[in-house]
């Protein structure tokens, strides 16, 4: 299977004349995955834990949205399986991994899927991220490959520039930093350099303002470890902007 970091965008995405069908013509393109590992922005917990195996409610970790947003369904598969080879990869000493069993899909897993795999029939395992630094995050993925090759689909789910506060300092259009961000990332990651995606607030322009954060673009390494060897066999399949942020996605192998 591949290895993906999208941009999951909020759930007005859904609504999007655009956007939902680049995801689903995505999708439609790769091979069918038998579950999906997702790391979401929206999930940091130490030490590493593991979402529901069951199908649980979905979390719904947004306020002041219209009603219709929060009666979303996404009732996917558990994978208990997936969870137990997950917790044999990472587990170690002075790595433990917890579980929490009634902790459901939130935004970022459920909004992308919804468009990518409606059928909501692909069982699904979030897991959180225990770390915002990338070098640990890199070395997660990279302990994580090996399920790819067992027809898992790893998705790393964020937003490719993401700084919701200057948004409301700006006025139409897409604001410089957020361009010049979007334009360093795809050069870096067509010359496949990680170190300088690592380095992401020292080697890139305005790092910082696409970037007040690392969470959104945080699970990006977790697919570049994810991806092995193959971060020069990357491509984005999704380019453009959204409400003035980057919606950059990509695809490695």
């Amino acid at each position: 299977m591949p290895a993906l970091y999208l941009s999951h965008g909020a759930p007005p995405l859904a609504d999007d004349p655009v956007w939902p069908g680049q995801l689903a013509a995505w999708s439609a393109g790769l091979p069918r995955p038998k579950a999906i590992l997702v790391v979401s922005a929206h999930w940091e917990e130490a030490p590493l834990a593991l979402g529901a195996t069951e199908t649980v409610p979905l979390v719904y970790d947004f306020w002041g949205f219209p009603e219709h947003y929060y009666r979303v369904r996404y009732e996917a598969p558990g994978a208990p399986a997936l969870a137990e080879s997950v917790r044999k990869l990472l587990r170690g000493p002075g790595t433990p991994v917890q579980d929490m069993p009634d902790r459901g899909l939130d935004h970022g897993a459920y909004v992308p899927l919804v468009e990518m795999f409606p059928g909501a029939d692909t069982p699904v395992l979030q897991i959180s991220m225990p770390t915002l630094d990338p070098q640990r995050l890199l070395a997660i993925g990279r302990k994580l490959a090996p399920l790819r090759d067992e027809g898992v689909l790893i998705v790393g789910s964020g937003f490719f520039t993401h700084n919701l506060a200057a948004l409301r300092h700006v006025g139409g259009g897409v604001p410089g930093w957020s361009v010049e961000f979007d334009d360093w990332g795809q050069r870096a990651l067509a010359a496949a350099d990680v170190d300088a995606l690592l380095d992401f607030e020292h080697k890139s322009p305005a790092g910082r303002l696409a970037h007040p954060r690392t969470e959104h673009f945080a699970p990006l390494f977790v697919t570049l470890g994810a991806a092995g060897d193959e971060p020069a066999h990357s491509r984005s399949v999704i380019d453009g902007f959204w409400m003035g942020l980057a919606k950059r996605s990509v695809q490695f192998g």
